[in-house]
């Protein structure tokens, strides 16, 4: 359990009250309010368990905060924090804000943070794991550090939740899970009512063949759009959401391969032609029939609002008719 330095006086200064009044009093009603005092610091201050298993514990929201992953820079924004984000990381592009705010990198010198004052600094375990010092001397330094990155899609209404609470929008965080389950609700709506779904083999990474595992947001954006995963049998490994699906596998359902869908971004820099260029794809359903689609890694792989944007887009890969008014209300 982690306290501020503030924490810790107001609990010294609590306990030394306490023991004057048992000092005057001595005898048990000094007792009675000693435990008031410990009890009402209890009540007053916050608590949540990061990633890494960190509790931590927060009298007020955090208002003077760094960003170094770019689903926790999205959402802030969304959660109306502009003006509280103090610095954000240096592959952050959006929203386009982003770029007047101060670049940081988990390469940097601790002393860079520190010169910003942050009381929160926001990262994902994969930071956490691989720069254990940097984190331990904002720790020592007095900021507090969070680690949150959801697996899944029910994980990310917890995380934008635990993003509220750490800010003091826990309303709006909570309209914002809302707002989400609303619309995809009525996605499902509509593609639960599609007599033939079409089948479909989601790329993450071509060079590597891997595709998403079950439960992952891409698949839940897909499977939201109405598209079957095909490859529904992808074993994740090192506890991530991608998984290895060796050509033969893909190759051994190319006739049922209705659409090839490939996000595309800095995990997965491929184009249509790359596709269509493998070795031994030319048999593959959806490539014969010139049904390969890329889509940004941005809307389908990370846990914000946007992949909102994801599921419409393929939604309109998929079944443009379906998904055409819907389109129309994404655009506004």
């Amino acid at each position: 359990m982690y306290l501020t330095w503030n924490q810790l006086l107001n609990l010294m200064n609590m306990f030394k009250q306490s023991r004057s009044i048992i000092r005057q009093t001595k005898n048990i009603t000094g007792i009675i309010l000693l435990i008031i005092f410990i009890i009402s610091f209890k009540c007053s201050a916050l608590t949540l368990t990061d990633k890494k298993g960190r509790q931590i514990v927060f009298e007020k929201p955090f208002t003077r905060i760094i960003s170094l992953y770019g689903a926790h820079t999205e959402n802030l924004y969304h959660l109306g924090l502009e003006d509280a984000i103090v610095g954000v990381s240096v592959n952050d592009t959006f929203p386009p804000q982003v770029d007047k705010k101060t670049k940081f990198s988990y390469h940097d010198d601790s002393e860079k943070f520190l010169a910003f004052m942050p009381d929160l600094v926001l990262i994902r375990p994969m930071i956490d794991n691989g720069y254990p010092k940097l984190m331990n001397r904002l720790e020592k330094s007095g900021i507090t550090v969070v680690s949150l990155q959801p697996s899944g899609i029910k994980e990310m209404y917890d995380y934008w939740l635990k993003l509220g609470k750490l800010t003091g929008k826990d309303h709006k965080a909570k309209i914002m899970v809302q707002e989400f389950k609303e619309k995809t609700d009525r996605i499902k709506a509509k593609t639960n009512k599609i007599p033939v779904k079409k089948k479909v083999y989601f790329e993450a990474i071509h060079t590597r063949m891997k595709t998403f595992t079950p439960g992952a947001m891409p698949i839940f954006a897909l499977e939201t759009a109405g598209g079957i995963n095909i490859a529904s049998d992808a074993k994740a490994s090192r506890n991530t959401n991608i998984a290895i699906y060796g050509k033969e596998q893909i190759l051994a359902k190319a006739s049922h391969i209705d659409v090839f869908l490939a996000q595309k971004g800095v995990m997965n820099a491929v184009n249509i032609e790359i596709i269509k260029r493998e070795p031994g794809f030319n048999i593959i359903k959806a490539i014969k029939n010139n049904q390969i689609y890329l889509i940004d890694e941005n809307i389908v792989s990370r846990p914000v609002p946007r992949l909102y944007k994801g599921i419409v887009s393929i939604g309109m890969f998929l079944y443009p008719d379906i998904f055409f008014q819907e389109k129309l209300k994404e655009d506004l």
